[in-house]
């Protein structure tokens, strides 16, 4: 080889959870591995997120004493599903997620726990769990990674050191003052900051959690991790790929690429491209760094994409430091979502992808719903946590100066202001359901989804609550997103594939580089690392397998 070279067996671009598992996965399998990274820090959108994991059927659900069988889940994952994606690729990722996760708990120290009753997200459809198949990290001590800790990608929303709050806790903490778990939730976090002090741990949660026990995971098996090393394409001899180009270097893969770079969220041009507007790269809380490069890179290969004009939704507030993905504010009872006009037009409680969708789905020329508009009143607000705000104290002026919230002290006054004319006769009307415990238009709480962030404490139903008590607030909701869903068309191998359903020799994709294997659903939390780590296990089994090229 030349100076500016080197080679190894695999080279895994991207350093998230998708490409971690690959690599850790691939050095077992006894190949060279090298993983390249072009931030400086390690971790991706998996640092960022809240860590969890749907895999059915694991190790980890059995010791919980949670029942499943794999007839159910694949019966539930094809309902979900639908006709986009391969029954192929769907199996293989029930087939291989369990496996996947038994060899990380075995090669890191990265472990994990159920999340009681954090139902899938169509607990009522055939095969699906009301009680949930989601499984979190638990936190972790930092001290661990030793100098690589400062190398860790921050999570999106920054916490106080040493303070954890798993998926867990969080569903008790939304609830603020309203139930005595939330006290307990709150004695627990406080519990394991006092630990950690006395003990002085670095102690991380949720996705940082899950990025770092990877990370030591890949230290202990003696694999690389090159952070500042930014891939500039793919090496192609004519028949398959060898390798990448990292500027005037060439690394050298004898037997495969594996691309796990994330999706295109921050890219402006390709998701105008792709998406539908109103569109761009400020709703989002992927990784900075996720422009597309791998989707880029194979493309220019000719291989196929799928999916592009999808992403990991949610309904979030465009805050001025950055959006706010919502979960539980949504479900909680004394608030509904409307459009421009005041009119409803979705379950508030609904799965953040669907709102989405029929945010997309009903926005017009005539009737916006970009953005729509949370309304709720100030009981909601003395009794709930919102956005990570604590109950009772006054939200942020700033909020009030950049005009993403609005309030009034009569329903008629917050219509005039914010612009919504229907607002009124939508509140009376919903108001009437709160009272009879059923929502007659969009069956707010029907589902046992809709129930787990809601209110136990409120009867008849936990997501139903009237809005009476002035002022009235409204505060803008946009269609957000974890990260983009869509990209390289792959196979239940993991390879890259043309658009004649060939694969590209060489060439592996898994996470969000790659098109999801839930199409334009969402199975259930966790449904986005689950799958991505999978896949990324599923590549290395494959390429433990490839002749080696010289």
């Amino acid at each position: 080889m030349a100076e500016n070279e080197h080679e190894f067996d695999v080279v895994v671009v991207g350093s998230g959870a998708a490409g971690m598992t690959a690599a850790l996965a691939a050095r077992h399998h006894g190949l060279s591995v090298v993983v390249v990274e072009k931030a400086e820090s390690f971790g991706g959108s998996t640092a960022r997120s809240g860590g969890g994991l749907w895999i059915p059927g694991n190790e980890v659900l059995r010791r919980a004493g949670v029942t499943d069988n794999a007839e159910d889940a694949e019966t539930y994952l094809a309902h979900v599903v639908g006709p986009d994606v391969p029954a192929a690729k769907r199996n293989a990722f029930l087939e291989h997620g369990p496996a996947m996760l038994s060899f990380v708990l075995a090669h890191s120290p990265a472990r994990f726990a159920w999340v009681p009753g954090y139902a899938d997200y169509y607990p009522e459809a055939p095969g699906g769990r009301p009680a949930g198949r989601t499984i979190e990290p638990r936190p972790f001590d930092g001290r661990a990674l030793g100098a690589e800790l400062r190398h860790l990608a921050p999570p999106y929303i920054a916490a106080t050191d040493n303070v954890t709050v798993t998926a867990r806790d969080y569903r008790w903490l939304s609830l603020g003052t309203r139930h005595p778990r939330a006290a307990l939730a709150g004695a627990r976090v406080a519990g394991r900051w006092l630990v950690s002090k006395a003990l002085r741990r670095r102690s991380l949660g949720l996705g940082q959690a899950l990025a770092a026990g990877l990370r030591v995971g890949l230290a202990e098996a003696g694999v690389p991790v090159w952070l500042g090393t930014a891939m500039t394409g793919l090496e192609y001899d004519g028949e398959r790929v060898v390798g990448i180009r990292v500027a005037d270097r060439v690394i050298r893969a004898r037997r495969g690429v594996l691309l796990a770079t994330g999706g295109f969220e921050h890219n402006e041009a390709m998701r105008r491209k792709y998406q539908r507007e109103p569109i761009g790269t400020t709703w989002t809380v992927g990784a900075p760094g996720n422009v597309g490069d791998g989707i880029t890179a194979a493309g220019d290969l000719g291989a196929a994409l799928d999916l592009m004009d999808d992403a990991w939704w949610g309904p979030s507030l465009p805050l001025p430091s950055g959006p706010f993905f919502c979960l539980a504010e949504r479900s909680l009872p004394g608030c509904l979502l409307v459009n421009a006009a005041g009119r409803r037009y979705v379950n508030e409680a609904a799965p953040y992808v669907d709102v989405v969708h029929a945010m997309y789905d009903n926005h017009s020329d005539e009737v916006s719903h970009i953005p729509s508009w949370l309304v709720f009143d100030q009981q909601y607000r003395d009794r709930y946590l919102f956005a990570g705000k604590p109950p009772r104290r006054p939200l942020p002026r700033r909020w009030y100066d950049a005009g993403i919230i609005h309030r009034s002290s009569t329903l008629d006054g917050l219509a005039a202001k914010v612009g919504l004319p229907a607002l009124p006769d939508t509140v009376a009307r919903f108001n009437t359901f709160a009272a009879g415990g059923h929502d007659e238009d969009f069956g707010k709480g029907d589902s046992a989804y809709d129930r787990y962030y809601g209110d136990p404490r409120n009867r008849p139903n936990p997501c139903l609550g009237p809005l009476v008590k002035p002022p009235f607030h409204a505060i803008q909701m946009v269609p957000g997103d974890l990260g983009t869903k869509g990209g390289l068309r792959t196979d239940e191998r993991s390879r890259v594939l043309r658009a004649d359903d060939t694969p590209i020799p060489g060439l592996y994709a898994a996470g969000n580089t790659s098109a999801a294997v839930m199409g334009h659903s969402y199975a259930g939390a966790g449904a986005t690392i689950g799958p991505a780590m999978t896949f990324g296990y599923i590549a290395a089994l494959d390429l433990a397998n490839v002749p080696v090229t010289s």
